[in-house]
């Protein structure tokens, strides 16, 4: 179980750095504006958790087979009987379920941080 664990917060964790990767250079692309720029990346943080959550709801009726997670487990640790298969959807729905936790946490931080530069006014940036 533990095998299954790791693999599965590898997967999901690498294809979550590469969203944050993608976001992080949408904000820096409106660096002109900081306010904008934590508007920009808490809005899309947003959507990627809103995607971590669909995740989360339909992991327990989707096969294992077609996860990254599978690939990367070795004959030994993959699967094979009923039971098997539900503690595996049950790993994949508690990791998805974490990542889109801190995902909405990240967002929510950074539209807080986008509102306080509204609120003092604070427009400048790196242009």
């Amino acid at each position: 179980m533990e095998k299954i664990r790791k693999a599965a917060m590898f997967s999901v964790g690498r294809a979550v750095f590469f969203g944050g990767f993608a976001i992080s250079i949408v904000m820096l692309s409106l660096a002109f504006n900081f306010a904008l720029a934590l508007k920009g990346g808490a809005i899309l943080t947003l959507i990627m958790a809103l995607i971590l959550l669909w995740c989360t709801l339909t992991a327990e009726h989707r096969s294992p087979k077609s996860t990254e997670t599978w690939i990367l487990l070795d004959d030994r640790s993959r699967p094979v009987n009923g039971h098997a298969v539900r503690a595996f959807r049950l790993v994949m729905k508690e990791v998805y379920g974490f990542y889109a936790y801190y995902s909405t946490i990240i967002a929510l931080g950074m539209f807080g941080g986008s509102v306080t530069l509204q609120l003092l006014g604070i427009s400048g940036g790196l242009g």
